[in-house]
Protein backbone atom coordinates (compact mmCIF):
# COMPACT_ATOMS: atom_id res chain seq x y z
CA UNK A 1 0.00 0.00 0.00
CA UNK A 2 1.15 3.41 -0.90
CA UNK A 3 0.59 4.71 2.83
CA UNK A 4 2.72 1.87 4.55
CA UNK A 5 5.35 4.59 5.31
CA UNK A 6 3.16 6.69 7.35
CA UNK A 7 1.86 3.82 9.50
CA UNK A 8 4.60 4.21 12.15
CA UNK A 9 3.34 7.85 12.69
CA UNK A 10 -0.07 6.45 12.97
CA UNK A 11 0.82 4.17 15.34
CA UNK A 12 2.66 6.40 17.60
CA UNK A 13 0.95 6.84 20.71
CA UNK A 14 -2.14 5.02 19.53
CA UNK A 15 -4.49 3.62 22.22
CA UNK A 16 -6.75 2.07 20.28
CA UNK A 17 -7.71 0.78 16.76
CA UNK A 18 -11.25 0.89 15.02
CA UNK A 19 -10.99 -1.28 11.60
CA UNK A 20 -14.17 -0.41 9.55
CA UNK A 21 -14.53 -3.19 6.82
CA UNK A 22 -17.07 -4.43 4.37
CA UNK A 23 -18.43 -7.67 5.22
CA UNK A 24 -19.75 -8.31 1.87
CA UNK A 25 -15.98 -8.31 0.18
CA UNK A 26 -14.20 -11.65 0.77
CA UNK A 27 -10.94 -9.33 -0.11
CA UNK A 28 -11.73 -7.09 3.11
CA UNK A 29 -12.30 -10.09 5.32
CA UNK A 30 -8.71 -10.85 4.51
CA UNK A 31 -7.55 -7.48 4.57
CA UNK A 32 -8.71 -6.90 8.47
CA UNK A 33 -6.54 -9.58 9.07
CA UNK A 34 -3.22 -7.75 7.84
CA UNK A 35 -4.61 -4.28 10.08
CA UNK A 36 -5.08 -6.31 12.95
CA UNK A 37 -1.52 -7.79 12.82
CA UNK A 38 0.21 -4.24 11.84
CA UNK A 39 -1.90 -2.50 13.68
CA UNK A 40 -2.42 -4.02 17.21
CA UNK A 41 -0.42 -6.74 17.75
CA UNK A 42 2.44 -5.39 16.39
CA UNK A 43 2.03 -2.23 18.35
CA UNK A 44 1.30 -4.31 21.05
CA UNK A 45 -2.03 -3.36 21.83
CA UNK A 46 -4.78 -5.07 24.02
CA UNK A 47 -7.62 -6.66 21.93
CA UNK A 48 -9.98 -4.60 24.02
CA UNK A 49 -8.09 -1.21 22.34
CA UNK A 50 -9.86 -2.93 19.07
CA UNK A 51 -13.01 -2.56 17.49
CA UNK A 52 -14.21 -4.35 14.59
CA UNK A 53 -17.08 -2.68 12.46
CA UNK A 54 -19.18 -4.53 9.90
CA UNK A 55 -20.85 -1.61 7.98
CA UNK A 56 -23.49 -2.14 5.92
CA UNK A 57 -24.28 -0.29 3.19
CA UNK A 58 -27.94 0.40 2.23
CA UNK A 59 -30.03 -2.17 0.17
CA UNK A 60 -27.28 -4.67 1.47
CA UNK A 61 -27.70 -8.17 2.05
CA UNK A 62 -28.53 -8.53 5.52
CA UNK A 63 -27.44 -12.62 6.18
CA UNK A 64 -23.79 -11.34 6.83
CA UNK A 65 -25.27 -10.38 10.40
CA UNK A 66 -23.88 -13.83 11.43
CA UNK A 67 -20.53 -12.75 10.13
CA UNK A 68 -18.08 -15.87 11.80
CA UNK A 69 -14.70 -14.23 11.70
CA UNK A 70 -11.51 -16.40 12.59
CA UNK A 71 -9.18 -16.45 15.18
CA UNK A 72 -7.63 -14.34 16.15
CA UNK A 73 -10.24 -11.49 14.82
CA UNK A 74 -13.07 -13.22 16.56
CA UNK A 75 -11.88 -12.29 20.20
CA UNK A 76 -12.46 -8.91 19.56
CA UNK A 77 -15.19 -6.54 19.88
CA UNK A 78 -17.40 -6.96 16.96
CA UNK A 79 -20.42 -4.48 16.23
CA UNK A 80 -22.60 -4.16 12.70
CA UNK A 81 -23.34 -0.90 11.46
CA UNK A 82 -26.41 -0.02 9.03
CA UNK A 83 -26.72 3.82 9.71
CA UNK A 84 -30.41 3.14 7.71
CA UNK A 85 -31.48 1.08 10.62
CA UNK A 86 -30.21 1.76 14.05
CA UNK A 87 -27.49 4.42 14.32
CA UNK A 88 -28.27 4.65 17.74
CA UNK A 89 -27.25 1.44 18.68
CA UNK A 90 -24.08 2.20 16.72
CA UNK A 91 -23.86 5.21 18.36
CA UNK A 92 -23.95 3.49 22.00
CA UNK A 93 -21.83 0.97 20.94
CA UNK A 94 -18.88 3.84 20.33
CA UNK A 95 -19.19 5.48 23.17
CA UNK A 96 -18.83 2.40 25.01
CA UNK A 97 -15.81 1.86 23.57
CA UNK A 98 -14.56 5.04 23.60
CA UNK A 99 -15.43 4.50 27.44
CA UNK A 100 -13.11 1.72 27.99
CA UNK A 101 -10.54 3.03 26.13
CA UNK A 102 -10.17 6.03 28.38
CA UNK A 103 -10.37 3.46 31.55
CA UNK A 104 -7.27 1.80 30.38
CA UNK A 105 -5.40 5.11 29.21
CA UNK A 106 -6.03 6.51 33.01
CA UNK A 107 -4.89 2.71 34.28
CA UNK A 108 -1.84 2.74 32.56
CA UNK A 109 -1.03 6.71 33.93
CA UNK A 110 -1.94 5.51 37.41
CA UNK A 111 0.63 2.48 36.86
CA UNK A 112 2.92 5.05 35.66
CA UNK A 113 2.88 7.15 38.56
CA UNK A 114 3.74 4.49 41.27
CA UNK A 115 6.47 3.48 39.58
CA UNK A 116 7.49 6.92 39.53
CA UNK A 117 6.62 7.34 43.34
CA UNK A 118 8.00 3.72 44.33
Amino acid sequence: SRFETCWPALMKDSHGVIIIFNPELPSHLKEIEMWYSCFVQQQPLLDSQCLLVAHHKPGSAGDTENLALAYPLNKLKLIHSNLEEDPEDVRMEFIKYFRSIITIINESREREEMSIIS
